[in-house]
């Protein structure tokens, strides 16, 4: 691994580490502190706000704003996998699994439906009331 991959593995290490002792923190303490403290809803929601963003950078010819916004993603979706007892350490193992696979083959083998997927013998009677097989109504 060059220097520059260990730092940015050091980097990582150290800021999941510092995550961790924020969960549980007093909010005033930290920003991070006071994420965790609302709760992952408000996590999802600046993982949402900031990748737009990164998005919107994306479309600039500022490749230091383009940085400086994958960063600001990088950082809140460290937060939601530390507030689930995941890490870097998780998403790189997910990485080197797949390195190697082509994209195509890789994304065709896993059997993941999105989680609001309505199964196909599935009856809506109602605004959320899903139901299998034959409708209610």
């Amino acid at each position: 691994m060059s220097d520059a991959a260990d730092a940015a593995d050091g980097v990582l290490a150290r800021l999941a580490a510092t995550l961790d002792t924020r969960r549980g923190a007093d909010p005033a303490s930290s920003y991070a502190a006071s994420l965790f403290d609302r709760g992952p809803d408000t996590m999802l929601k600046k993982v949402g706000e900031e990748a737009v963003e990164f998005i919107l950078a994306g479309k600039d010819d500022d490749d230091a704003h383009l940085v400086a916004e994958a960063a600001d993603v990088w950082f809140h979706m460290l937060v939601l996998l530390s507030y689930r007892g995941l890490g870097p350490d998780d998403i790189l193992g997910e990485l080197a699994r797949r390195e190697g696979l082509s994209g195509h083959a890789e994304k065709a083998s896993r059997d993941v439906q999105p989680r609001d997927a309505v199964p196909a013998d599935a009856h809506v009677d109602a605004p959320g009331d899903v139901t299998r097989g034959e409708s209610t109504a």
